[in-house]
């Protein structure tokens, strides 16, 4: 199981938030670029951006730092981005300009056929990020409660042919209260895809209790708060995840 340092980019920075407000920002760089290069030389191998102003906007907002990401990662390491990818034309723009997977998000739930249509457009390289809070999606930064639940939306996002399902529980997001393990694991013993953990992980535990369920499915886990504010150590998060 891999650690995946997250890279939330607003305004050019890279911040962090808690529960997903953007005013709750708090700024670690102001340079993506020599974070991202910090991680690598962590020994990070995949990286998860964010194109906060994007998710809001609903279009990309952050190009240029993320341009200048890939270039500094260069082919070796995976990047996957999410952040207001709402067409086919931005999914072939940033996979020109380097990066590995699309996290589709909000416009997944809304728009399944945008899914279907980026996965065979794009076969390997779309994922599909969910959110959820006890056991149900949310939309639009987590602003809206759906009815779907998230196992049903995730098995027809495996049917379209996603690489992977991001997992975020919104409940503990940025909040390092500690990954929902149960709900992760819930999810990835309903579906074949690959899951990713998101939101609150915080300590060794965290990766040890996600890392016995790595023959579940549960392939990463992304790391975000806990990582830049030093509770949590990547190398030993690696070693921990048996990664590293």
């Amino acid at each position: 199981m891999q650690i995946i340092p997250a890279i939330d980019i607003k305004d050019g920075n890279c911040v962090r938030l808690r529960q997903g407000e953007m005013h709750t920002a708090t700024v670690f760089s102001e340079d993506p670029a020599a974070m991202a290069q910090h991680w690598l030389e962590q020994g990070a191998k995949r990286l998860h951006l964010v194109d906060l102003n994007g998710a809001v906007a609903g279009r990309p907002r952050n190009e240029l730092a993320i341009r200048e990401i890939t270039s500094v990662v260069g082919e070796d390491v995976p990047i996957q981005l999410g952040g207001g990818i709402r067409d086919l034309d931005t999914i072939e723009r940033y996979l020109d300009d380097g990066i590995t997977y699309v996290v589709i998000g909000t416009a997944a739930v809304k728009n399944p056929g945008f899914v279907h249509d980026a996965c065979y457009a794009f076969p390997g390289h779309i994922i599909v990020g969910l959110d959820a809070r006890d056991g149900k999606v949310a939309t639009d930064g987590w602003s809206k409660m759906t009815g779907h639940d998230v196992a049903d939306l995730a098995r027809k996002f495996e049917d379209y042919g996603v690489e992977a399902i991001i997992y975020t529980d919104i409940g503990r997001d940025g909040m390092m209260t500690g990954v929902n393990i149960e709900a992760t694991v819930r999810l990835a013993r309903a579906i074949k895809a690959p899951v990713i953990a998101s939101g609150g992980l915080a300590s060794l535990a965290d990766v040890e209790a996600l890392a016995r369920h790595e023959a579940d499915g549960i392939i990463g886990a992304i790391a975000g708060r806990a990582l830049y504010e030093g509770t949590l150590d990547f190398r030993e998060a690696q070693k921990a995840a048996g990664a590293g």
